[in-house]
């Protein structure tokens, strides 16, 4: 009954959603036929689909593949594993059904862990080079200017995870609604005394500011001069010019403040 009430387009956009628990809630493989079939699949497969099968050297990647999705124990992959794909360069092998069947185990478990984000591991981060974070700390990046490993960083490598130190200095605001102190402004009209507070709102036309006495103001920067001074500009202008390896350099240098 109530699937007949559900829109048409509801429907649609749940199918996926439904699609995806089902693929998830499907039994686990046993861990041991999983590891019997990734050895299978890297000495048989993995030079062209990649030892992750995430596709390799010409092969596709076999996670997204429909066959492999639909697959229950060997039934869709075990004919394409014995008669291979001639027309697509992919030979035939000979393989018993257990074996096969171990590689199915092994596919089963990369779609399922590829699906469920929820079991999603976050790799080691720390991965950068220490030494020439510090010199970028203490050199082109300017952070000492503001930070001190033996002051508002000292432990700082004990407190918090890589993953979460590294949100933090790309993003110290947290994102939208973040904690830290916040933006101020001064917006100065043609004509008028300068209105300063905590800047809520800004956009080409308007800027929104809260006063000292809690009052909001809604003022428009046509021929004013706007002066922001948000605590956080050096980390936003660092944003636009850090090079990858200066970002896990930094990492690496700040997980070392222990």
């Amino acid at each position: 009954m109530i699937r007949e009430l559900l829109p048409l387009a509801v429907l649609a956009l749940l199918a996926p959603v439904k699609a995806q628990i089902g693929l998830i809630s499907r039994p686990v493989p046993p861990a041991e036929a999983v590891e019997r079939g990734e050895k299978a699949f890297v000495a048989n497969c993995g030079f062209c689909h990649g030892p992750s099968a995430k596709g390799g050297e010409g092969g596709p990647d076999l996670v997204r593949s429909v066959i492999v999705l639909d697959d229950e124990k060997g039934d869709q992959i075990g004919p394409v594993i014995l008669k291979g794909r001639p027309d697509r360069g992919m030979p035939s092998f000979s393989m018993s059904e257990a074996q096969i069947a171990d590689i199915s185990a092994f596919l089963r478990a990369r779609t399922q862990a590829t699906i469920n984000r929820r079991e999603y591991k976050v790799q080691n981060l720390a991965t950068g080079d220490a030494k020439a974070g510090q010199a970028f700390f203490n050199g082109a990046g300017k952070c000492n200017t503001c930070h001190s490993p033996t002051g508002d960083l000292a432990g700082v490598g004990a407190k918090y995870q890589p993953e979460a130190l590294q949100s933090r200095f790309l993003y110290p605001r947290g994102g939208r609604g973040g904690s830290g102190p916040p933006t101020m402004v001064t917006v100065t009209p043609r004509s008028g005394p300068a209105i300063s507070g905590t800047l809520e709102y800004i956009d080409d036309f308007l800027a929104g500011v809260r006063d000292a006495d809690g009052y909001y103001h809604s003022l428009s920067q046509e021929g004013a001069k706007v002066e922001i001074r948000d605590p956080f500009q050096a980390h936003i202008d660092l944003l636009r010019r850090y090079t990858d390896a200066e970002m896990h350099n930094i990492l690496a240098y700040l997980v070392t403040l222990k």
